[in-house]
């Protein structure tokens, strides 16, 4: 069920009776065709732990299932789209970035704590998110918002990515993250926000970060 791009907040998907796929409440622009729009209370595939975790963080992000035959268009709040295509491995995002996806894929919800100790708690604390991150697997497509537009960066062994937390969108395949201090200039003039943590990626993957460090 791949996304058409109309623009660069607007995406088009191909709805088509036998299949279907999720996208968030209120992020349906327009269709043409026999399409239903239905609330989904489990929250995907996740079933109930996923829906639970997703509340214990605070990110119990409304869903519906959009089944039929037709097109849909979505975009939301006028933020920048990104679409990405996932071919068996897994995407980590944080759950209100999340537009719509593939309802072929396997969705989950991730302690990030359990990728560092205590970073998840810290990053939760520094970017307002929560701690729990929603995963995404197998083969399908997912566009997910951003300010700004996307930048997609490439991770090898070797080579880890250093990114601000507040910037941070996703990231997928095999990829290890902590969090790390790093004082610079941006403390020496004041601002005092997340820019004196950075969030390191390692492994091999890439990750997905926006051109701003608004919060949707």
């Amino acid at each position: 069920m791949p996304f058409r791009e109309i623009n660069s907040k607007v995406v088009e998907a191909s709805v088509v009776p036998g299949q279907r796929m999720f996208s968030q409440r209120g992020a349906m622009l327009a269709y043409r065709g026999e399409v239903a729009f239905t609330p989904n209370i489990a929250g995907g595939q996740g079933g109930l732990m996923s829906m639970i975790g997703r509340r214990v963080a605070n990110e119990a992000t409304p869903l519906m299932t959009v089944e039929g035959s037709g097109t849909v268009m979505f975009g939301h709040g006028g933020h920048h789209i990104q679409v990405i295509r996932l071919t068996g491995d897994t995407l980590y995002v944080e759950a209100d970035r999340l537009l719509a996806f593939d309802g072929s894929l396997e969705q989950g919800t991730m302690f990030m704590g359990s990728q560092g100790g205590v970073m998840g708690m810290v990053r939760g604390q520094v970017t307002g998110q929560g701690l729990f991150t929603t995963t995404l697997k197998g083969r399908g497509e997912v566009a997910v918002m951003a300010h700004g537009g996307v930048i997609e960066l490439p991770i090898s062994p070797g080579r880890p990515v250093h990114v601000d937390p507040q910037a941070y969108v996703a990231h997928h395949g095999d990829v290890r993250n902590k969090l790390s201090t790093a004082l610079g200039w941006r403390d020496m003039v004041g601002r005092g926000s997340g820019e004196a943590f950075q969030l390191e990626l390692s492994g091999s993957g890439a990750v997905y970060v926006q051109a701003s460090e608004e919060k949707l």
